[in-house]
């Protein structure tokens, strides 16, 4: 899947319309990992589904899903620098770490606990981390210059 709707650059790596803001590079990123994040646990929600039993099944496949859509929702919108990404990156940060923390808490001991320990710290932990930094602060847009002059004060700009 393409992100070029999404991300709509020119060459350069700035956006042709003039309607919309250029995000900072450290915001493109933190972007692009949420929407990458979202779109690894598609096939992990097939995995778990055709793996586990019914009744686990069912309650891993939501959990995941609302990671996947949270983290979705939360980087397609800072890419786009809607201020709106805030919520969804706090929901998928509060997803991921009650994901690691019942992965731990499930697990048997041995290998079980072992997965479930390094998916938390090598995965599910720095990503929530970024989601809950993603959530904390607001995108951070450049302006972008405009095609036609602003009116200047005082001045009628239907003239």
């Amino acid at each position: 899947m393409a992100l070029a709707p999404l991300v709509p650059l020119t060459a350069d790596g700035s956006r042709p319309s003039p309607g919309i803001p250029r995000l900072d590079r450290a915001c493109r990123l933190r972007g692009r990992a949420l929407v990458g994040a979202g779109l690894a646990l598609l096939p992990w929600l097939g995995y778990l589904a055709g793996t586990l039993p019914p009744a686990e099944a069912a309650a891993w496949v939501t959990l995941d899903a609302l990671e996947a859509a949270a983290l979705l929702t939360a980087g397609s919108r800072l890419l786009r620098g809607d201020a709106r990404h805030r919520a969804p990156a706090a929901a998928a940060a509060v997803l991921l770490l009650a994901d690691a923390c019942v992965d731990l808490a499930t697990a048997a001991a041995g290998p079980d606990l072992a997965v479930a320990v390094a998916m938390a710290v090598l995965a599910e932990i720095p990503l929530a981390v970024l989601c809950a930094v993603t959530a904390a602060r607001p995108s951070r847009t450049r302006p972008r210059p405009s095609a036609t002059p602003h009116p200047r004060h005082g001045q009628n700009s239907s003239w």
